[in-house]
């Protein structure tokens, strides 16, 4: 009976931690009040490190502009370049229309996506520590594994398509292409839907594509740490340096250190992802039929 309570004292403890450090800091747990209407409900710490982010990343392309020479570049000179041709080279490839915001548009989707999900790489209980020691129970560090933030973009996009298919096509092209394709007049309510469904599917999967594979890499992060909790919960009485302990510790900085590797190509990957697909769609908007 004994052991049968150790151990459901550890899966309550472990299924609390991945709870809490799955837990935004919204106004409710920040103002520590229940609020009649949850549309008000921001989450801080999302906004927060978004921002310090989008900040981090305009500034530091600021700073090697500024410092930018003709001479002998710098090292941070020649990685802004790579970045910067690589991101001109996709938007030439892919975007057939003619544009000056496209492709500042498209490096600052994919620097800033870059930069919030390589917050999936920081410890995770390293930033959430030193908030509590502040006065701050809950946070997550990971922008991109709040479904609001991805959806925010992702609409932002969204409302660029509407507004230059609307800009190049007009409004009567853009009517015409609303109601009238793909079947003509005598299928306009066909029409229409598939139209509606279909733009409103870009958007949508856009959002939830970016928010499930960085949601899913922070819960493994999360899977991976409850082993040093476990092993702590499940020693209490007894020396937290034993063999179990140690061993189990040992197998979290493991597979933590592979889970990062790989997860590495996956934070790349998907702000990659994501501003290929913004630069196509735009592209699309771009188009007259």
């Amino acid at each position: 009976m004994e052991d049968d309570h150790d151990v459901n004292e550890g899966a309550t403890s472990a299924t609390d931690y991945i709870v809490h450090h799955l837990t935004n800091l919204d106004t409710e747990h920040a103002l520590h009040t229940e609020l009649a209407n949850p549309f008000w409900n921001l989450h801080w710490d999302s906004m927060f490190y978004s921002v310090i982010l989008g900040i981090i990343f305009a500034g530091s392309f600021y700073f090697a502009a500024r410092k930018a020479t003709s001479a002998v570049p710098g090292a941070w000179q020649n990685f802004v370049e790579l970045i910067v041709d690589f991101v001109d080279t996709q938007v030439k490839d892919s975007f057939h229309g003619s544009s000056k915001l496209i492709a500042p548009l498209a490096l600052t989707i994919f620097c800033w996506i870059f930069l919030m999900n390589f917050m999936d790489l920081v410890p995770v209980d390293l930033l959430p520590r030193l908030g509590e020691t502040a006065g701050i129970n809950y946070m997550k560090v990971v922008p991109t594994t709040d479904p609001n933030i991805t959806l925010g973009m992702s609409i932002s996009v969204f409302i660029l398509m509407i507004f230059y298919s609307i800009k190049i096509k007009g409004v009567g092209g853009f009517a015409k292409e609303l109601f009238l394709h793909p079947f003509g007049k005598w299928m306009i309510p066909f029409n229409f839907l598939l139209k509606v469904v279909e733009e409103l599917a870009k958007p949508v999967s856009l959002a939830l594509r970016l928010f499930g594979n960085l949601y899913a890499g922070e819960l493994i992060f999360i899977l991976i740490a409850v082993f040093t909790l476990s092993a702590g919960v499940n020693s209490l009485g007894e020396n937290f340096t034993s063999l179990g302990t140690i061993t189990l510790f040992i197998i979290q900085v493991i597979l933590g250190l592979a889970w990062a590797i790989f997860h590495i190509l996956i934070i790349t990957l998907q702000a990659f992802i994501f501003m290929m697909l913004t630069i196509v769609y735009l592209s699309m908007a771009h188009e007259e039929h």
